[in-house]
């Protein structure tokens, strides 16, 4: 781990000079906003930020921080949930943010070849003329640099996978000096070890991206998607299991508790019924296709307990009844203001989401916490947002208490720590029950690529 390293005075003028093209911003405004992210969780300021515009730009700044031995913590957008992009050690905060060349997009092949800072939603607006769009939907605007460092996933995930499934090449800048590529183009390879999945979820500590290749998908034919509202969490959970089961291939499958409607409908002015609810969007190959699964679709929806409170087809009415959803996040930390919050993730085998659901809500209510829930439960993936007065104390102290019996429920239920936020810093200290030995052979690799610790330190491993 990096304790210390020389002060800025002694190495800045020497990097302004290195930089090829690049631009060095020290004002106070431009190290304070790279100082943070989306988590709230964690506050470092780096000593300099490097504005990368070119591969070349990432590279003279690796090479001149192996020089120095100084931390390196790469910077997209911070829209990260756990500290990912925070500098804890100072250092350069290295920004990809102005690398937004779509390289090109190929679709009788189904890629498109893109700069690191890129945002999904800008590659889906060009995307779109061919017909394709790129899935994994995490709801913020993320960028897909530092979508595939954290592994995200997000609303699409159940039909369409994770970033590890939807990232085909890396071009990856080591601390050596050297610039590797990683992956193929091909529909598949048996050829070495998978070098591509292991950058993937490596969150800036192995390398930093300057380039990927990631998968497009045709866009469906036919959608439609419906809203849902249940009883209770638990009746909600049980009918989406059955929907999983029935062979429906849901595009979207997801969760809102109680307490998530009340503060969506608060931050948008909206009138939704307040309890459990369920969104579904199913595609089909024609029309015809997509009433069948919708008729399908609602009988056990309703044999389940719901009542069916929207319904949608166009692409604007769509967007309309999924709105709640994607803003639930931040509708959510508006209904706390001045609280300190965390939203935790968490994932286990879909055959067992209903005990973690209700293990979960048991340890919330024994803590006497009002934690919101919500989750991609077509994953077994699900999100509660913990939160407390800074002033309390007491209450402080059982988020983390009820994290930490979060995460032994979802382990002891074959889960993981994070299904899709990553480890970052704020789930380090949970990563040796997780994974035991296999720790020490993490560790290994890190040092392989980072012997001296200086890429994105203080993440991931524990100390």
């Amino acid at each position: 781990m990096i304790t210390d390293h020389p002060e800025p005075a002694t190495w800045l003028a020497e990097l302004a000079a290195a930089l090829q093209g690049g631009e060095l911003d020290v004002s106070a405004a431009g190290l304070e906003a790279h100082g943070h992210d989306e988590s709230g969780q964690h506050h470092a300021r780096p000593e300099a930020v490097v504005f990368a515009q070119t591969e070349a730009d990432i590279v003279a700044v690796l090479a001149f921080a192996s020089r120095h031995r100084l931390p390196v913590t790469p910077y997209a957008v911070g829209s990260s949930l756990e500290g990912h992009a925070v500098p804890l050690h100072g250092g350069i905060s290295l920004d990809v943010s102005r690398m937004t060349r779509i390289i090109e997009i190929v679709p009788e092949s189904g890629y498109a070849v893109v700069e690191p800072g890129v945002t999904y939603p800008e590659l889906n607006r060009q995307a779109r003329r061919y017909g394709l769009h790129f899935a994994v939907d995490p709801g913020a605007e993320a960028s897909l640099g530092g979508m595939a460092a954290t592994g995200a996933s997000g609303t699409a995930a159940v039909r369409y996978g994770t970033m590890h499934d939807n990232v085909l090449t890396l071009r990856v800048a080591l601390m050596s000096g050297e610039v590797i590529d990683v992956g193929s183009l091909a529909r598949k390879s048996s050829a070495g070890y998978d070098l591509k999945n292991l950058f993937v979820g490596s969150e800036g500590t192995l390398g930093v991206f300057t380039r990927l290749a990631v998968r497009l998908h045709p866009l469906p034919s036919a959608v439609a998607s419906v809203q849902v509202g249940f009883g209770s969490v638990q009746e909600a959970t049980a009918a989406s299991l059955l929907v999983l089961a029935s062979g429906l291939h849901p595009e979207r499958l997801e969760l809102v508790d109680t307490e998530s409607i009340r503060a969506v409908n608060r931050w948008r002015g909206t009138a939704l019924p307040e309890g459990p609810t369920l969104w579904l969007e199913l595609s089909g190959r024609d029309v015809a296709d997509l009433d069948g699964a919708l008729k399908l679709a609602r009988e056990l929806l309703v044999e389940s307990g719901g009542t069916l409170i929207g319904e949608a087809r166009s692409e604007a009415e769509r967007a309309e009844l999924w709105a709640a959803r994607h803003g639930a996040f931040y509708a959510i930390r508006a209904m706390y203001p001045g609280h300190h919050g965390r939203t935790t993730d968490l994932c286990v085998p879909i055959g067992r989401l209903a005990e973690a659901i209700a293990g979960t809500l048991a340890i919330l209510e024994r803590l006497d916490l009002d934690a919101p829930l919500l989750g991609h439960v077509g994953d077994g993936n699900f999100h509660v947002y913990l939160h407390a007065d800074p002033a309390d104390a007491g209450r402080l102290a059982a988020l983390d208490t009820a994290s930490a019996e979060m995460v032994t429920l979802a382990l002891n239920l074959g889960g993981t720590c994070s299904g899709e936020h990553g480890v970052g810093a704020g789930k380090r200290g949970y990563m040796r029950a997780q994974h035991g030995p296999a720790l020490e052979v993490m560790r290994g690799v890190k040092a392989l690529f980072d012997p001296h610790g200086l890429l994105n330190p203080g993440k991931i491993l524990p100390d």
